[in-house]
């Protein structure tokens, strides 16, 4: 697409505003295009547009609605490599990496397209013997689809393909450091023939994102983002006591016991961490190493963070690529030296590298406690701090004592641990030997200030309804 243009109606609409929103390219600090901002207008028209066809949507026989994904689908492959070219320029990931996000979420739609014959109500007993209550389930409306930046594309078929299968109707807001990917994605809804208004794809300013979340129409906000972006959306949803559903920041805790493979867990915490230049909100945030293995595991991720190259993935794919700009970069860089001046260590990393783009080293910081800011609040970039417990009990409480919920990690070949884990640690997910990969048929959902409501699965697709209870005299 060389001029992008917002998509609502069914078509792409001019602009119809001068004003333009630029797009840089991390990896190299340089603006590359720039994609116009909706106005109230925009915003306004494309609600209106998706409520009218919503009304034909939801009447629509499941099964049809399922049709019309596997179509969407398939023309989603047809444009992967358009669409991850898109991505990997405004991301700063490699082109390998960036068009297999698009596969994925091909994936995750053909997953959500079978959920047509397995939307369930309930048949309930009557305390009166001459009538039968039944809940249905029903779509709730126009859903306003939040994205951010780090999953563009993923995230974005996450949040419509449940939303449509249930009956609804979606305006989309990509963020502004990758909105070209999701202007490109549009093409695809086009091309599969949904009707027209169905799917909204509209770039704009947080003002313009007021007016489209708080339009009578939006029954549902949904919402993957910071725990402060989740506190506006809040602010939104009170206009019209619109469904919430937010997936917001995370610190992951990851427990090594004794019994686990050191080198193994210390590469896989590395790859982890490093992976989208640690802008993954179950990216692991702290460890917790007991302290017969603390000092083994601390030398293996000294070495292997120090290891770890990063730089523009255009040039070397293997590389750990940038931050998404230079606010993120700055503002990493301050929380590792609030953390230095608070006694932690900085085995390696720790600088603001010179050259072009948003890079951050892969950072390692040893000496701390729970209460510095580095243990306390979510970084969202390739730093890791790590803390020694002396026994299972002091583990389990340091990872719970905290403001997060969304993932945690053990590493251990005890299950009777594993098992104790699972039944009392204060996370949506625990992943035992392994790291977080969101599978899409489980229930990723955060407690605490992680979220609420949830993505993926059955519990993540009903969540793109509501019930209705009709109580049937006979």
């Amino acid at each position: 697409m060389s001029e992008y243009r917002n998509f609502y109606a069914g078509r792409f609409v001019e602009a119809s505003s001068p004003q333009r929103i630029n797009v840089v390219n991390p990896a190299t600090g340089q603006v590359f295009t720039s994609v116009p901002a909706a106005s109230d207008a925009d915003a306004t028209a494309a609600v209106e547009a998706a409520r009218a066809a919503q009304q034909v949507w939801r009447a629509l026989p499941a099964i049809q609605r399922g049709d019309a994904l596997r179509r969407l689908a398939d023309c989603l492959i047809a444009r992967a490599d358009a669409i991850g070219a898109a991505l990997a320029l405004e991301s700063g990931k490699s082109l390998e990496d960036a068009t297999s996000e698009v596969t994925y979420g091909v994936e995750l739609m053909r997953y959500h397209a079978e959920w047509a014959r397995r939307i369930e109500g309930e048949v309930i007993e009557s305390d009166n013997a001459d009538e039968t209550l039944i809940l249905r389930r029903e779509p709730i409306g126009v859903v306003a689809c939040l994205i951010p930046f780090n999953y563009p594309i993923y995230t974005l078929v996450r949040k419509i393909a449940p939303a449509l299968i249930a009956g609804n109707a979606v305006v989309a807001r990509p963020s502004n450091n990758t909105p070209t990917s999701a202007l490109v994605f549009a093409e695809a809804v086009l091309a599969a023939g949904l009707p027209d208004g169905l799917v909204n794809i509209l770039t704009m300013e947080h003002g313009v994102a007021r007016t489209l979340c708080t339009h009578p129409a939006i029954g549902m906000i949904t919402l993957t983002g910071s725990v402060g972006a989740g506190q506006i959306v809040l602010d939104y949803c009170k206009a019209n006591i619109a469904k919430p559903s937010l997936e917001l920041g995370g610190k992951t805790p990851v427990i090594v016991e004794p019994d686990a493979d050191i080198e193994a867990v210390a590469a896989m915490i590395v790859s982890a961490k490093t992976n989208h230049c640690g802008q993954v909100c179950t990216s692991a945030e702290r460890v917790y190493a007991h302290a017969s293995v603390h000092d083994r595991l601390l030398a293996a991720l000294k070495q292997a963070f120090a290891a770890r190259a990063f730089g523009d993935r255009t040039k070397e794919a293997a590389h750990m690529g940038p931050l998404a700009n230079s606010a993120a970069q700055q503002r990493i860089h301050a929380m590792v030296e609030r953390a230095r001046a608070e006694g932690a260590i900085v085995e390696t990393g720790g600088y603001i590298p010179s050259g072009d783009g948003y890079f951050y080293p892969p950072t390692l910081l040893s000496g701390c406690r729970q209460d510095m800011e580095i243990v306390r609040e979510e970084v969202f970039g390739p730093v890791l701090a790590v803390l020694s417990y002396a026994d299972f009990d002091e583990a389990l409480a340091l990872a719970s004592d905290h403001q997060f919920g969304l993932s945690s990690v053990l590493f251990t070949e005890n299950y009777r641990k594993a098992m104790r884990a699972a039944t009392t640690i204060e996370a949506g997910e625990l992943y035992v030997n392994r790291f977080p990969a969101d599978p899409y048929q489980g229930f990723h959902s955060g407690w605490k200030k992680s979220g609420l409501g949830g993505d993926d699965g059955k519990h993540g697709m009903l969540e793109f309804t509501q019930t209705r209870l009709v109580i049937l005299k006979h």
